[in-house]
């Protein structure tokens, strides 16, 4: 069972940066994928960027790659998400999940571990 916390959401103008962090209940890397989904108004929740020791991090898109930073920090059990740039688009909560083992995936049903979310808001 692992619990996540996700914090360092909140509102900014266009062009500003946020870094969210996603804090586990226990080690995480040794053998979880950790991945960062955001849901938008009126929008399926997405893939955005997940991490893990073998594959290292991997994105949605080349767009959100060029703005996006995912990374982890094994010691504080906490994955981070490095938003710059940040567009009117981005706005959505943003949500943390985990899932046992080290292969990629970007559907969220194959998650089996989720935080709260916390809101982005990002005005024009």
């Amino acid at each position: 069972q692992v619990q996540l916390v996700e914090s360092g959401g909140g509102l900014v103008q266009a062009g500003d940066s946020l870094r969210l962090s996603c804090a586990a209940s226990r080690r995480t890397f040794s053998m979880y994928t950790v991945a960062w989904f955001r849901q938008g108004p009126g929008k399926e929740r997405e893939f955005v960027a997940g991490i893990n020791r073998i594959k290292g991090p991997t994105y949605s898109s080349d767009s959100v790659k060029d703005r996006y930073t995912v990374s982890g920090d094994n010691a504080r059990n906490t994955v981070y998400l490095q938003m710059n740039s940040l567009k009117p688009e981005d706005t959505a909560v943003y949500y943390c999940a985990a899932r046992t083992g080290l292969s990629a995936s970007r559907s969220p049903s194959d998650y089996s571990y989720w935080g709260q979310g916390t809101q982005v808001t990002v005005s024009s």
